[in-house]
């Protein structure tokens, strides 16, 4: 009979074996390159939110930002970029809100092309940056990058000979998913920059017909060359690791995987290659920070409910005339509601039930129950929020994306959409009154916001997923498109059509020629 085991060495060997565990954890942490430098709040959000999964999960991540986390975790190294915001201030009209009222918020799309091309520039070109890239002992798992109108952030992976991986901040679009599929129809797809939603009317077919024709020509033709003579800048970087850089029209091909910051709640149903994985609402945090106590005793105290109002983060209210500033907040004061405005400096003479914030907790004030319509400008992450905490809204679209995510809103039953102008005051106050007197609309959010939240798992667990699923796979070659292999001509039989033609051509040759020796028999007869 073997002798009795004391308690402190069973404690030994349960140490023992935490010690093991603890060992197998850190062997499968990887080193990851997080790559959002666009200068903008909403982009660093989604930002944070991939850096946060990813350090949750024990991976040492580095990340490149131009807004710099106040605590990072011990795992987190980040890279800054802050001077990115330069090109934001020398072009400053970008972001005001009387351009875009005054252009109708349009906005070109050769524009956009050049303006992601000097921020991608200002990118490579940032003195920590090159830093990085030039310390031959750095090594990475996989480089995780946003896809903004251009591939030149696929560099970073080809410097570091790892998998790449796309994150798509938007709903899926024939610009990114030409990357790793083919580009969708536009016969029943939005552009990301349209303003239309499907079925579309015969013009509709051809204006997205047309806009993705030109934006290809304008891709190809155009943006391409001034993306290879940036690439090709970064050809020392590959010699400094004893290899040659790959072609640049190949390395903008070979994504492993896109990340979207989409989901059929928010969009459209539609079909996704393998390598494009699904998983909106990740920025959005699963234990939200407790509201301030006087905005906390505000919405407790609010009878009649709040009606939260905020233009985002890059469009400002202070901008907007003053003479619209004044007719909203008359408008506002003759509600019996209580009225949060992401305000971002004083704004005198306020009615009582209108209350400013320089800064809004925008979560934690929709999860409050009390907050019963969020009118917003309808970026895709306010949108995502609408859904996640089943708030109707008042679109108010500015610019980009804004105009095709409420448009959708509406259609899904859900919201009302404003247009903004000069006047809009009375319109505005006519669409809280519709919105919060028809329950259908707080009705469908709902609906929606349970078929958001109905997931195999949460969007981070999957993010996490599926980047380690990359690692793990070298690259994740079993979920490549063959679509990628296929040229053009052959996706559009045009070697068939040419084989058609000249087959036709030659048994029209054949019978030219019988009936020519036919016509000259009969003539010598």
């Amino acid at each position: 009979m073997s002798p009795p085991i004391s308690s402190s060495c069973k404690l030994k060997k349960f140490s023992i074996a935490c010690l093991l565990l603890a060992s197998l954890h850190v062997g499968f942490a990887y080193k990851i390159l997080v790559v959002f430098p666009m200068p903008g709040k909403s982009h660093t959000i989604l930002g944070e939110g991939v850096v946060r999964h990813l350090a949750n999960a024990q991976h040492d991540v580095t990340y490149i930002t131009p807004i710099l986390l106040k605590s990072p975790p011990k795992n987190v190294r980040q890279i800054d970029v802050t001077s990115n915001f330069d090109f934001m201030k020398s072009n400053a009209d970008m972001l005001n809100i009387k351009t875009h009222m005054d252009n109708n918020g349009e906005m070109d799309m050769s524009m956009i092309f050049n303006t992601m091309l000097q921020i991608h520039n200002m990118t490579y070109h940032n003195q920590n940056v090159q830093k990085l890239l030039s310390d031959t002992s750095e090594q990475f798992d996989v480089v995780i990058a946003e896809w903004m109108f251009s591939e030149l952030y696929s560099g970073f992976s080809a410097i570091f000979n790892v998998p790449h991986i796309w994150v798509s901040t938007v709903e899926p679009h024939w610009l990114v998913l030409r990357l790793i599929d083919e580009a969708c129809n536009p016969a029943y797809t939005s552009d990301t920059l349209s303003s239309n939603i499907p079925p579309f009317s015969f013009i509709g077919r051809l204006q997205q017909l047309g806009s993705q024709i030109f934006g290809f020509g304008l891709k190809k033709f155009l943006i391409e060359g001034f993306e290879e003579k940036a690439y090709a800048e970064l050809t020392p970087y590959f010699k400094m690791r004893g290899r040659e850089a790959p072609a640049y029209k190949e390395l903008a091909f070979n994504a492993s995987l896109m990340l979207g910051n989409s989901h059929v709640s928010l969009g459209q149903p539609m079909s996704l290659p393998q390598s494009y994985i699904n998983v909106g609402g990740y920025h959005i945090e699963t234990n939200l920070a407790p509201l301030p106590k006087d905005l906390q005793t505000l919405m407790d105290n609010a009878k009649h409910g709040v009606i939260y109002f905020s233009l985002g983060s890059n469009i400002q209210s202070k901008d907007l005339p003053d003479e619209l500033k004044q007719s909203l907040l008359k408008m506002f004061g003759e509600l019996k509601h209580t009225v949060i405005w992401k305000f971002e400096e004083t704004l005198p003479g306020l009615p009582s039930n209108v209350h400013i914030l320089k800064w809004a907790p925008q979560p934690s004030i929709l999860a409050h129950p009390n907050c019963i319509l969020f009118i917003t400008h309808g970026g895709l992450l306010s949108t995502t929020e609408t859904i996640h905490f089943g708030k109707p809204v008042i679109g108010i679209p500015v610019f980009a994306d804004q105009f095709v995510n409420v448009n959708r809103a509406v259609a899904k039953g859900f919201a009302k959409r404003v247009d903004l102008s000069y006047g809009m005051a009375p319109e505005l106050g006519a669409a809280i009154k519709d919105i919060i007197g028809d329950p259908k609309y707080s009705n469908n959010v709902k609906q929606l916001s349970l078929i958001y939240h109905d997931r195999p798992v949460p969007p981070g667990k999957e993010l996490v997923h599926w980047v380690e699923h990359v690692v793990k796979t070298n690259g994740a070659p079993h979920l490549r498109s063959p679509a990628l292999s296929v040229p053009f001509y052959q996706k559009m039989y045009l070697d068939l059509l040419a084989l058609i033609v000249v087959i036709l051509l030659g048994i029209r040759a054949i019978f030219r020629i019988i009936f020519k020796k036919k016509s000259s028999k009969v003539k010598k007869e």
